[in-house]
């Protein structure tokens, strides 16, 4: 007798589906703002049942988390002949994110929200922090083989050093944006910039 392979139960999962749910959640942060939204409303939007919701996310603050992760993963590293150059260029590409008006509701609130609520907090760093380090490796990877870096010793001090880097640069740049509110403009990243590389010894012009 010929082996059956076991039928899948339930509804494969829509990836149509789930870019007009992100897109309409981004769209209610937006018009309605973080406390006014509903599952309810971004399904309306959607145009899916609420039930098709909550088979993907448990609650409001894992769709939110979702939907701004896809605008962080946007970001690319330019290869523009320098380290230097290249930083430059990342940064402000991280900043005009951080500059949408979706991005400013949701992540100042989800944000709020983790720090008492530890798997959205894992939740954050899983889907957003630590898919942008790769940015930070890949930066290095190609200053390296530029000659502009040494090679890293060892796979574990190049991760340590990338999550330093990392939480350097998004730090400053969403603290510059988020919190004090001041400018992000091609003046500033490229004084950032000198400062991240060459340290506190750094000329500041």
């Amino acid at each position: 007798m010929q082996s059956r392979t076991p039928s899948r139960t339930g509804r494969p999962r829509s990836a149509a589906a789930d870019e007009a749910i992100l897109e309409a959640t981004r769209a209610a942060l937006v018009d309605l703002g973080w406390s006014k939204l509903t599952l309810g409303d971004v399904a309306t939007r959607a145009g899916v049942a609420k039930t098709t919701l909550y088979r993907r996310w448990a609650n409001k603050n894992e769709l939110v988390v979702d939907a701004v992760a896809v605008l962080f993963d946007e970001l690319e590293l330019p290869d523009k002949g320098s380290l230097a150059a290249d930083i430059e260029g990342v940064v402000l590409q991280f900043a005009a994110i951080l500059d949408r008006p979706e991005t400013k509701t949701a992540l100042m609130a989800v944000v709020a929200e983790s720090t008492r609520d530890a798997p959205l907090r894992e939740r954050i760093r899983t889907s957003i922090v630590d898919r942008q380090k790769r940015l930070v490796l890949l930066g290095r990877a190609r200053a390296e083989r530029r000659g502009e870096l040494p090679p890293a010793p060892d796979p574990v001090s190049a991760a340590a050093t990338a999550d330093l880097i990392f939480d350097v640069a998004a730090g400053a740049v969403v603290h510059r944006t988020l919190v004090s509110a001041e400018p992000v403009d091609a003046d500033w990243v490229r004084r950032f910039t000198t400062l991240l590389l060459g340290g506190l010894t750094a000329p500041s012009d």
